[in-house]
């Protein structure tokens, strides 16, 4: 062996030893890492698969139940477009980021890959395979969750795992074919990247926390909010807990000052070169995954300068639609998010008198920072509180655990210490349980106001009227059974008669000559004066024989006469 070769092991050799003592001289980092509790490693592993089954139940459970929303419809149309016609354009104006479409196109495209066009539109395109795809981003988020273990704590991970699985509102959201749920997955992602960046001191977390913020900017206009609270709740945890350290509050952490020089944390990260070159990944992750989707993988160009104009649209769109008072969100948590907010506003007054666990008070303040940012803006809408239910879920988790870990020390007893945290989760899974199945399964198109997240919600009626059109195709022409729709309001239509090659759509009342007609109830006179002898009324099961397509629009089904 040469010479030069030797010393360059030697070199080797020494770097690595000098990363590993570094590693044994420092201490935690500077946001705390929450301790363990006595819970049994099978014990944790249970606990995750139960929650994941849990959730996965709640979720998919009879994924057809309820009508689609108008926003699913408009999503689903653009959905059947880019798969049929490979087309797809990014509007500032309208319908958020691409995500959504593309990531539920994979079903249908890889069904038309295996099986053909009448498979893909019969098995790929369904009510079904399109909510599939929020409920798995779903799942994913509180398995997200459970990776911020060592953060949280085993129990606190759990309890929030749990409470999120339960939640009426994730659970809602997650059957429901829109693009937050698919947010607050990417908005997690970067949480949960930065973290491990962090507290492994490794680099290569950089690429998919990038990835998360892109896939985040390219779902919602929105992004940039929560990418500003972010920002300010770190910012806020680290001055809390300096100022702490300062005041002589929290014990100041003993560190060796030379291995946490930045050299010596660069050091530790791989060196210079690694870094660098994962930062230079990092950032063409971000940019070719953000051009991508808004150019339609390089189809559309115009796409990534609408990308740029849509906030200036938003935040005029923000003040002029859905208007609502400050205090709404908290109205509408307290009606069917009360175990989350109260337990989680325990939580988040634990993290700042204990000062234990930064990360918890990092939650805490993303969750608040979150509902105190979306409450200053008159824009508001029910699906926008899934941003705040989750860090609230893990806000609320650490509150389970930190209870369990005072009434530990103070007892010493291990089944003294599960009582009291014990029967504040049963209390808040049996509420949030009760209406979880009362939402989603029973009351899930009821527009009273206790029904936040019925929000001008298509009900069941609808299907009853899509239920008859399909019959009385089937009776003549089949998917080629002309159909006329002149009612203004018919959203989410369009997606149920997706497969109908002969539907018009035009708003108002208009000549033909199609076997069937779908009015409003306000256009029924001017219907039966003009084709009254030709078209016969199909009764509907709300009152006057129409079918309600939601609270205050009114639909008629006419069949044309046999001759």
């Amino acid at each position: 062996m040469s010479t030069r070769s030797t010393k360059q092991g030697s070199k080797k050799a020494s770097g690595k030893n000098q990363r590993a003592q570094s590693k044994q001289s420092r201490n935690e980092p500077e946001v705390s890492v929450a301790t363990e509790p006595d819970l049994p490693e099978n014990v944790w592993r249970i606990g995750v698969i139960a929650i994941f089954l849990i959730a996965a139940v709640l979720r998919l459970y009879n994924l057809n139940l309820v009508p689609l929303h108008h926003d699913e419809g408009v999503n689903g149309n653009f959905l059947v477009r880019l798969v049929r016609e490979g087309a797809y354009n990014y509007d500032p104006a309208n319908y958020h980021g691409p995500t959504l479409y593309y990531f539920s196109a994979i079903i249908p495209w890889i069904t038309k890959l295996f099986f053909g066009n009448a498979a893909r539109d019969d098995y790929g395109l369904t009510t079904f395979t399109i909510r599939l795809v929020p409920v798995v981003f779903g799942l994913a988020t509180i398995g997200l969750i459970f990776l911020l273990r060592r953060r949280l704590g085993s129990i606190a991970a759990l309890a929030a795992g749990l409470m999120l699985a339960a939640s009426p509102g994730a659970v809602y959201l997650s059957r429901y074919f829109i693009h937050e749920t698919l947010f607050v997955f990417f908005t997690l992602g970067i949480v949960v990247a930065a973290v491990r960046f962090y507290d492994e001191r490794n680099p290569a977390y950089l690429v998919p926390g990038a990835a998360s913020a892109a896939l985040l900017f390219a779902t919602k206009e929105t992004a940039m909010i929560s990418a500003g609270v972010l920002l300010i709740a770190l910012v806020l945890t680290w001055a809390y807990m300096w100022l702490l350290r300062a005041a002589g509050i929290s014990p100041t952490p003993k560190r060796n000052r030379e291995a946490n020089s930045l050299s010596a944390i660069i050091d530790e990260m791989g060196g210079a070169p690694r870094l660098y070159t994962n930062l230079g990944l990092a950032l063409i992750v971000f940019v070719a995954l953000y051009v991508l989707f808004y150019t339609s993988f390089f189809t559309n160009t115009k796409g990534f300068s609408d990308s740029l104009q849509t906030f200036a649209i938003w935040a005029k769109t923000g003040s002029e639609a859905h208007k609502h008072p400050p205090a709404t969100y908290f109205v509408w948590l307290l009606s069917q998010e009360s175990p989350l907010l109260f337990i989680g506003a325990l939580g988040a007054a634990i993290t700042v008198l204990r000062a234990k666990n930064s990360f918890a008070l990092f939650c805490a303040l993303w969750s608040f920072g979150l509902i105190a940012a979306y409450s200053l803006i008159a824009y508001k809408t029910p699906w926008l509180m899934l941003n705040f239910i989750v860090p609230l879920a893990m806000t609320a988790g650490y509150a389970i655990q930190a209870i369990y870990e005072v009434v530990r020390d103070l007892t010493g007893t291990a089944l003294v210490s599960w009582s009291l945290p014990g029967m504040l989760l049963v209390a808040a899974l049996g509420v949030a349980g009760y209406q979880t199945i009362d939402l989603n399964f029973i009351n899930y198109d009821n527009d009273k106001e206790y029904y936040v997240y019925v929000y001008a919600h298509s009900t069941r009626s609808l299907l009853a009227l899509v239920n008859e059109v399909d019959r009385i195709a089937k009776e003549n022409s089949g998917n080629s059974t002309g159909i006329t729709i002149v009612s203004p309001d018919y959203w989410p239509l369009p997606w149920y008669f997706r497969n109908y090659i002969r539907v018009g759509y035009y708003g108002r009342f208009a000549a033909t000559s199609e076997p069937l007609i779908i009015a409003n109830a306000n256009e029924k006179d001017e219907v039966e004066t003009n084709y009254g002898q030709y078209y016969q009324q199909v009764n509907g099961p709300s009152p006057g024989g129409t079918f309600q397509l939601r609270p205050g629009v009114d639909l008629i089904l006419y069949q044309r006469r046999r001759q």
